[in-house]
């Protein structure tokens, strides 16, 4: 029975599903939201939870950061960068497994008999063993002492809250928050008041320079890496007779995530929480052909970098 040509059709369709199903694990991952740009050394970590964004965000899937060469940084200690689920030995291992058992089931042995039973029993449960074993890798994530720094839009003024422990008094521009003393390896850099107003003005700036489809502006305020993918999108709505609008942007609270110094450069991860209108005109006509024009709020993680002190650019952005 098992080397009838029936069963060999059966075995050889579930194995290719299996093999199909496999593969696919990686492959959604790889399309979680529209992210893009780079974090540096942090690019391939997700993003610890804040206030405003209480769900860890994946890491940054469109960046040309080169993952293979990245080191993950905690402390003093330096690990390599986490490898694809399947990549290396693993997925050499798996490859054998499916295709060995195919080739012999196409010549009529491999899969055949009860000793080709078993040995496809044995090999799913290796296979099983395998896929727990990188998933279990995959969620282990290292432990961030100290909380989130929060501030949130109140008109003009702003309240500082560290760790989500109650409010604190603001403090003169330039000078380093009460919440960023507080907050300890979660801000390695010292965000000062100075610097949360600049990433609230970029915010506003880039949404207004896209929507007006001003390549300087955006330039300007943008490092070259995030101003290519602006820059495609852009080209991309044009090519279709499509515009895409944001206006009357208003920040509503934001937490400073992580923030860290690596080679002169300093990076700032900041969850923000705005309200705009956000709509998708076509070119000719201005009528609206996507989005209502009314206010929605969004939530995003935006990355900040500044070289040797100079002007922060933003590096990276992802969805919440």
């Amino acid at each position: 029975m098992f080397a009838s040509k029936g069963f060999r059709f059966s075995a050889l369709l579930a194995t290719l599903i299996m093999a199909f199903s496999l593969v696919a694990i990686d492959t959604a991952e790889a399309r979680r939201g529209g992210s893009f740009g780079s974090r540096g050394i942090r690019t391939e970590r997700s993003v610890p939870s804040t206030q405003v964004s209480p769900n860890t965000t994946a890491p940054v899937q469109n960046t040309m950061t080169n993952g293979t060469q990245q080191r993950n940084t905690v402390g003093n200690a330096t690990t390599p960068a986490r490898p694809s689920l399947f990549g290396g030995f693993g997925g050499a291992l798996l490859g054998g497994f499916l295709f060995s058992g195919l080739f012999g089931m196409l010549f009529g042995f491999g899969f055949g008999g009860f000793g080709g039973m078993l040995a496809l029993l044995v090999q799913v449960v290796i296979i099983g063993l395998i896929v727990s074993f990188f998933l279990r890798r995959r969620q282990q994530r290292p432990a961030m002492a100290g909380g989130p720094l929060n501030y949130e839009a109140q008109d003009s003024e702003r309240t500082y809250r560290g760790g989500g422990v109650g409010s604190g008094p603001t403090t003169p521009r330039g000078q380093r928050s009460a919440a960023s003393q507080r907050a300890g390896r979660r801000d390695e850099v010292g965000i000062a008041d100075q610097d949360l107003g600049t990433f609230e003005s970029h915010l506003k700036q880039m949404q207004d320079a896209y929507s007006r489809e001003d390549y300087a502006a955006l330039r300007s305020i943008t490092t070259p890496e995030v101003m290519g993918y602006l820059a495609e999108e852009l080209g991309e709505n044009a090519s279709n007779g499509l515009r895409n609008e944001v206006f009357d942007v208003n920040l509503l609270a934001g937490d400073v995530a992580e923030a860290w110094r690596e080679d002169g450069t300093d990076y700032a991860t900041v969850a923000m929480r705005y309200e705009s209108r956000d709509v998708t005109r076509n070119r000719g006509t201005g009528e609206i052909v996507s989005g209502d024009d009314r206010v929605t709020e969004t939530t995003e993680v935006w990355t900040f970098q500044r070289q040797n002190r100079g002007r922060w650019l933003i590096s990276a952005i992802q969805e919440a």
